[in-house]
């Protein structure tokens, strides 16, 4: 039985580029057809110009128009948060707007996604903060999106270590983007990154789904999702399938 998560949960990463926006969207779009409320933070938006479509967008547009979306800054160039807001010269986003504004959300959405740019230390103003401060704020739990293959467990047991040395609670690792013809390391990967990482193993999303129509996205979403996320699918037999 699915039990969908409440209040706020951050999404971040172990790196960018990895299917975070999808894995956001998967599930907002699992949340949103069980009946609840959805909002979609994104504290910094980077390498979007002024009118053009960010990741909020995206989600909306995969996961319905029911979500709600509420950016908070975005910078043209594709950078790190600090970095592009300073080549910009445009106001950083600190984590306690990240936090005040998420809060807002909170308060009238069943579930609040805060997703965050890059990996969980990425800095979002010249003072050092990370959306790991975001989340500590909010007290809220973190999904860690992964990729598949080589080089994923050394980034995912980094960032479980940050979150534990945070006191942050991991709710667990969402594989960003599985791939059709899974090659070794990315099979072994299944089984040992909730081993490296000290979380358990939440979902994988198949490669090239944020391509789908959004109808035929929002019907596979909860198939991609644990129960945990609102989903039906069961790690114990994913493993088992790809073993």
């Amino acid at each position: 039985m699915s039990s969908l998560p409440t209040g706020v949960v951050v999404v971040s990463g172990t790196g960018t580029e990895i299917g975070k926006t999808v894995v956001t969207s998967a599930i907002a779009a699992a949340a949103l057809a069980a009946g609840r409320s959805v909002a979609v933070l994104k504290p910094a938006q980077t390498g979007v110009a002024p009118g053009e479509d960010g990741d909020a967008a995206e989600v909306r547009r995969l996961a319905g128009a029911g979500v709600t979306t509420l950016e908070l800054a975005r910078y043209p160039e594709p950078l790190a948060p600090d970095t592009a807001a300073r080549r910009s010269g445009l106001a950083t986003v600190g984590p306690d707007a990240v936090a005040g504004a998420a809060a807002e959300l909170a308060a009238e959405h069943d579930l609040v996604l805060v997703e965050g740019a890059g990996g969980l230390l990425v800095r979002f103003d010249e003072a050092g903060h990370t959306l790991a401060d975001a989340a500590r704020l909010l007290r809220a739990p973190v999904l860690i999106v992964a990729p598949a293959g080589l080089g994923t467990l050394n980034s995912a047991a980094l960032t479980g270590e940050a979150l534990r040395a945070r006191g942050l609670t991991g709710l667990g690792i969402v594989v960003g983007s599985w791939p059709g013809a899974p090659d070794l390391a990315s099979r072994c990967n299944l089984a040992d990154l909730p081993v490296v990482s000290e979380m358990p193993l939440l979902g994988a999303v198949p490669q090239g789904s944020g391509a789908l129509a959004p109808a035929a996205f929002r019907a596979a979403a909860p198939g991609w999702l644990a129960p945990d996320l609102g989903g039906a699918w069961s790690a114990t037999a994913f493993l088992r399938a790809w073993s």
